[in-house]
């Protein structure tokens, strides 16, 4: 089989500046955890505790989506919204509540919201929901469209849907999650602290015996009856890579 590994073109702007994303929460904890990762995947960042400095911040800053927590110690998150739609009609924006009710969902997004991530939530599932966003609205350059390729196992990440050799792979919600990261991560070993820190909850608290049973899900779903592409590396972590000719 010919060897192919494709990783992901990285976002960026049309005249290839970097992306930026302006993030609302007033818990430092979750502010300084999604600057880390977005600051990671080469995006521009900034930070806001409270709704006046978000709407002060964006004014300057000129975000091109907007991370917004609903709940703001000055202001909910609907009226910052309605803000920044005044001021900025194209930003993208992305709730972050612990709210699911379908109410509440209803009137964020009848309030001019894209989507939302509900508390607690995975750091690539805010990704994926973020480049998501980005890509639908035409605010960057990237033109993969949301496809992942590694070897013959592809995910369409709009769809969700994985295949292996052309044949469709049911995944579970988490094993999906897990999957993406290691095929946005081709190659590298990644290690299970690693793993835990984006696939599973921020606030999770999990232990790296969870990371061992998802990937033995994983494998059993993506490499039984075929060359296996899921490989420990004894002492460090996982590796996905597709197979040698």
């Amino acid at each position: 089989m010919e060897e192919r590994s494709t990783p992901p073109p990285a976002l960026r702007r049309p005249d290839g500046s970097p992306v930026r994303i302006l993030v609302v929460d007033d818990e430092p904890d979750v502010t300084d955890v999604l600057s880390g990762v977005l600051t990671v995947e080469g995006w521009e960042v900034r930070t806001a505790a409270d709704g006046a400095s978000a709407l002060a911040t964006a004014r300057e800053f000129r975000p091109d989506a907007v991370i917004l927590d609903w709940m703001l110690p000055d202001a909910d998150g609907l009226h910052v919204l309605r803000e920044l739609r005044r001021n900025a009609h194209r930003v993208c924006v992305l709730f972050l509540t612990a709210r699911d009710a379908i109410e509440d969902r209803v009137a964020g997004i009848t309030a001019g919201g894209d989507d939302y991530v509900t508390k607690p939530y995975s750091l690539e599932e805010v990704l994926a929901r973020l480049r998501g966003l980005l890509r639908r609205a035409g605010m960057t350059a990237e033109a993969d469209a949301g496809l992942l390729v590694v070897g013959d196992l592809t995910m369409d990440e709009e769809a969700r849907e994985v295949r292996r050799g052309g044949t469709a792979v049911e995944l579970s919600r988490t094993e999906f999650e897990l999957l993406r990261f290691l095929m946005r991560n081709p190659r590298r070993v990644l290690s299970k602290a690693h793993i835990l820190d984006r696939v599973w909850a921020y606030d999770f608290g999990g232990r790296a015996h969870v990371v061992e049973l998802y990937i033995s899900y994983l494998r059993k779903k993506i490499d039984t009856g075929r060359p296996p592409m899921i490989h420990t590396v004894r002492g460090v972590g996982y590796v996905l890579k597709p197979e040698t000719p």
